[in-house]
Formats: structure tokens, sequence, C-alpha cells
């Protein structure tokens, strides 16, 4: 992929970026997009540009157009070695030819957010990138903080919480997690056609799933149970999650419970498929989308109460780097 020089790069006006990134949203990911319009007016632009850089670093490294079936990549260095350069570059502050990078330089900006942030997501392309698989449930977890719970401390900076707030980053590093647990509960067949597989051997092996074979029919009711066991990860770090939403302004709250209980839905699905809930991609209907908006309307106002921040805890042994 050919990148563009720097003084041959167009800038974008603020509004542009904006415009820009709620394209992006809008078609990328239906369920952060509703959620996204519970924020108040300036974080959700903010969202929306953080959000673009993500889902492009995502297309880049999976060849993909904002999600959609993954078919492998042959050149993975090559395209990792992209998403650096422009990255570097947007948090340099110069034009990279790219709207949803210079968008993201602008947020960055904007926000004074953390650069190793930004890193950290990228270690998890590099990954990708070396076909590497998980071996235990720490290096699971590690790989969707990296992927994951690490947009989750940008989005909670860009919410207002202070960069040095252990506590409640690492509730936002949580909720990362559990989104990312849902998706790869939901992705185990899309991911093993691409030749991907995020199930932990040491999972694999206590099934006595043989390696390459969990797709296949006879497995079935086992990997329903490995469908379960992310599944269950998924809503304790969910639950967790909420813990720090005291620590947000009222909207910022409102939306993030919303997307909590939208995103925890593919999980809770997962389970109530059973064997048959890679037959179909998974999806939220809107009608229950809307559910969880007027929910989280109401446990926001009810958050401090019902989720303490001095009882938040990490649900596992494994913890935020």
């Amino acid at each position: 992929m050919p990148l563009p020089s720097a003084p041959e790069a167009r800038a974008w006006d603020r509004a542009a970026l904006v415009a820009h990134a709620r394209a992006s949203i809008a078609r990328g990911s239906k369920s952060f997009a509703m959620a996204s319009k519970l924020f108040a007016p300036l974080t959700r632009e903010r969202a929306w540009l953080l959000y673009a850089w993500a889902r492009k670093c995502d297309d880049i490294a999976d060849g993909q157009d904002h999600g959609g079936a993954m078919t492998g990549v042959a050149d993975g260095q090559a395209r990792l070695s992209t998403i650096s350069t422009l990255t570097d570059r947007a948090l340099r502050g110069e034009a990279t030819g790219d709207p949803a990078f210079d968008g993201f330089g602008l947020v960055m900006r904007e926000c004074a957010i953390p650069p190793r942030y930004a890193h950290d997501l990228i270690e998890g392309f590099a990954l990708d990138a070396r076909e590497w698989r998980p071996r235990s449930t720490d290096d699971l977890l590690r790989y969707c903080y990296h992927v994951a719970g690490a947009v989750g401390c940008m989005m909670a900076v860009l919410m207002g919480v202070d960069p040095d707030d252990r506590a409640t980053l690492d509730r936002a590093c949580d909720l990362g997690l559990a989104f990312q647990l849902a998706n790869i509960a939901r992705d185990i067949g899309e991911d093993d056609a691409a030749d991907r597989c995020y199930l932990p051997e040491e999972w694999l092996a206590e099934m006595d799933i043989p390696p390459g074979e969990h797709m296949k029919p006879w497995v079935r009711p086992r990997l329903a149970q490995l469908g379960q066991r992310l599944a269950t990860m998924a809503a304790a770090y969910e639950d967790s999650a909420r813990h720090g939403t005291g620590a947000l302004p009222p909207r910022a709250a409102w939306a993030v419970l919303a997307a909590a209980g939208i995103y925890g839905d593919i999980a809770r699905e997962v389970v109530r498929r059973g064997e048959q809930a890679w037959d179909g991609r998974i999806v939220t209907p809107r009608c229950d989308k809307l559910l969880w908006v007027a929910r989280a309307a109401m446990q926001t106002i009810g958050r401090s109460r019902r989720w303490p921040a001095d009882t938040a805890r990490p649900v596992l042994a494994w913890t935020r780097p």
C-alpha cells in the first residue's frame, strides 16, 4: 500500500474529518453508532474520530472495508508498517493523506490522550501479522487488551478521565475486554475461515479438541462449551466495567452503559444458540438496542449506588499493563 509523502498529503479541516468519521462509524458499527448518539456533541465527534482510526487500522491489517468477512492477507508485515507509519505521522501532527489518521491525530491532541495506548493497539495488529496464537487465558486477555482494552482506555480519557486515574482506566479496559471476548465468541467460524484461532491452546487441550479441528461438526458440543466460557468471561468484565461509570459525566455514562448492554447481548446470544451459534452471524436487533438505550438511562441515574467504585476489582488475576 503506497504512502503519500508528507508534502503531498492533503490536510482536511475539522468539519471534514468529523463528517468522514461519522460516515465511518455509521457504516462500520451500527451498535457503536447508536450508543455514540448519547454523548454530548463534542464528545460524540471525538468518539467518531477515534473510532474511524481504529476501524481503518483494522481494515488495513485484515484487507477489509469497514469489516466483513476476512480472507487472510499475504503481506501482513507491510500492512503493519503502513499502520505504524501513518499513526506516527498523525501523532506528530503531520498530514497523512488519510482522513481517518488525520482525525486521529486531531483527537489525540484535543484530549491529550497518551500515545502509548495507540502503540499498544498496533501491537495487537503485530500479533496477528506474525500469526500468533494464545496458549493460555492470560495470553488471550493480553491480546484482548491490545486490540480493544487499549481503545477503552483512550475512550475514557476522551470522556474526561484523568490519564493517571488507574482505577477508572482499569474499568474502561474491562469494557474493551468484554467487547473483544464477545467478538471472539461470535466470530470463531469467521476467524477459522481466515486461518485464525483465538481459543487458547490450553482450552482446546482441556476439551480434547485436536489443533485445527474446532469447527468440525463432531466437535460442536465441545465448542459450544468454549463459547459459553468466553461469554461468561465477557459478562464478568462487562459487569466490572460498570463500576467505572461513576467517574463519567452523565451522558458519557449513559452511552457507555448502553454500549455495554448492546454488545453484551452478542455474547449472551452465543450462549442461547449453543451449538448453532456459528451457523449465521449474530447481531443485536435494533429493537433490543433501543431497549438498552432506555435501560441505560435508568442505570445512569443510580449508577453510583448500584456499582460503587470501591467494590470494583479485576475479574481475573490478569490486569492491564
